[in-house]
C-alpha cells in the first residue's frame, strides 16, 4: 500500500514538475513573441517615420520641381515670344533690305540718267557755246559795218568840208552834222556850201546799199533834225521838221536820182528842242543842240534771226529724281 501511494505520489510530482515546466517556456515564449512584435512595430514605426520623411522630401522636391518647371516655361514662352519679335523684325528688316535695294537700283539707274545727261548737256554746251561764238561773230559784223559806214560818212564828210570839227559820231552812234555846215540860224534853206558835202553823202550811201550783204542788215535811215530851245517849241519842231525834210530832199534829188532805188529806207523827223545834247543856258552848248542827226537802224528781224537761230539748240530734258521707298 505504501508503494503505490509513493507511486501516484510520485506521479503526481511527475505530474506537477511537467506543468511547471510548460508554463515557463510558454510564457518565455510568448515574451520572445511579444518582444519580436514589438520590435516589428518599432521597425515599421521606424520605417513609417523614414517613409514619411522621405515622402515629404519627396513632395518638396517635386514642388520645387514643379516651380523649376513652371518658371522654365514661362522663359520658354517668353523666349518663344521674344524669338516671334525677333522673326518679325528679321521680316522687316528683309524687306526694309528689299527696298533699299531697289532704291539703290533706281538710284543706279538714276545716275546712269544723270550720266547721259551731262553727256547731252556737255553736247548742247559745245553746240551753243560754237553758236554763241557764230552769233557774236554775226552781231560783231553787223556792229562793224554799221560803225562803218557812219565813220566812211563822218571821214568822207570832214574831208570835203576841210573840218572835221563840222562832223562827228555821237555817243548814240548817230552822225551829227553842226547847224552851221548845213543851215543859217532860223532857216531850213540848205547853203550853197553844204552841196559837196551832201553830195558826198550821196555817193557813201548809194555803195553802202547797193550791196545786198549790207542792205539785208538796214532797217532804215534815219534824217532828223534838232533845234535849240530859243523861241517857242511849235516853232522848233517846225523848223527842225523842215531841216529834216530838206536834207531828205537833197539827199533823194541830187546826183541824178542816184539814192532813188534806196528810197525806202529813207525818213525824216524833227525833234525840236526835245533831244538836247548840251544845256541850252550856254551859247556852245544850244550851238551844239542846232544839229542834223544820221542815224543808221538795222533790221530788228534780222538780228532776231541770229538770236533765235541760237535759241533753236533745245536743251536736253533733265532726268526725273527717284522716288524713294524707304520706311
Amino acid at each position: 500500500m505504501k508503494r503505490q501511494y509513493r507511486g501516484r505520489s510520485d506521479a503526481m510530482t511527475k505530474s506537477s514538475d511537467g506543468e511547471q515546466g510548460f508554463w515557463p517556456s510558454y510564457a518565455d515564449m510568448m515574451s520572445a513573441v511579444a518582444l519580436i512584435l514589438f520590435f516589428l512595430m518599432l521597425l515599421s514605426y521606424i520605417q513609417n517615420l523614414i517613409t514619411g520623411n522621405d515622402l515629404r522630401s519627396t513632395q518638396e522636391d517635386l514642388n520645387e520641381t514643379r516651380n523649376t518647371l513652371a518658371l522654365t516655361l514661362k522663359q520658354v514662352e517668353d523666349a518663344e515670344s521674344e524669338l516671334d519679335r525677333i522673326t518679325l523684325d528679321l521680316d522687316e528688316a528683309r524687306l526694309t533690305l528689299s527696298e533699299q535695294q531697289d532704291d539703290l537700283a533706281a538710284q543706279s539707274r538714276l545716275l546712269a540718267e544723270q550720266e547721259a545727261l551731262i553727256g547731252q548737256q556737255e553736247d548742247y554746251l559745245k553746240a551753243a557755246s560754237q553758236e554763241m561764238l557764230a552769233m557774236r561773230s554775226q552781231m560783231q559784223t553787223i556792229a562793224v559795218l554799221r560803225l562803218s559806214i557812219l565813220e566812211q560818212i563822218r571821214d568822207s564828210m570832214a574831208r570835203v568840208m576841210g573840218d572835221s570839227s563840222k562832223v562827228s559820231i555821237g555817243s548814240n552812234g548817230n552822225i551829227i552834222l553842226s547847224e552851221s555846215v548845213l543851215f543859217d540860224v532860223g532857216s531850213s534853206d540848205i547853203k550853197s556850201e553844204a552841196a559837196p558835202a551832201l553830195n558826198q553823202l550821196v555817193r557813201v550811201f548809194a555803195q553802202f546799199l547797193a550791196s545786198d550783204d549790207n542792205a539785208k542788215y538796214v532797217d532804215s535811215i534815219m534824217i532828223s533834225g534838232h533845234t535849240d530851245s530859243t523861241g517857242t517849241a511849235e516853232n522848233n519842231r517846225v523848223l527842225s521838221t523842215d531841216r529834216a525834210n530838206a536834207v531828205l530832199g537833197y539827199l533823194m534829188e541830187h546826183d541824178n536820182g542816184r539814192l532813188d532805188n534806196y528810197a525806202q529806207y529813207f525818213c525824216a523827223a524833227g525833234y525840236g528842242e526835245t533831244r538836247p545834247v548840251a544845256s541850252n543856258d550856254t551859247a556852245e552848248g544850244r550851238a551844239a543842240n542846232r544839229r542834223i542827226e544820221i542815224s543808221v537802224i538795222l533790221r530788228d528781224d534780222t538780228v532776231m534771226d541770229i538770236v533765235e537761230s541760237y535759241l533753236d539748240i533745245t536743251p536736253p530734258e533733265a532726268a526725273a529724281p527717284a522716288r524713294s521707298t524707304g520706311r
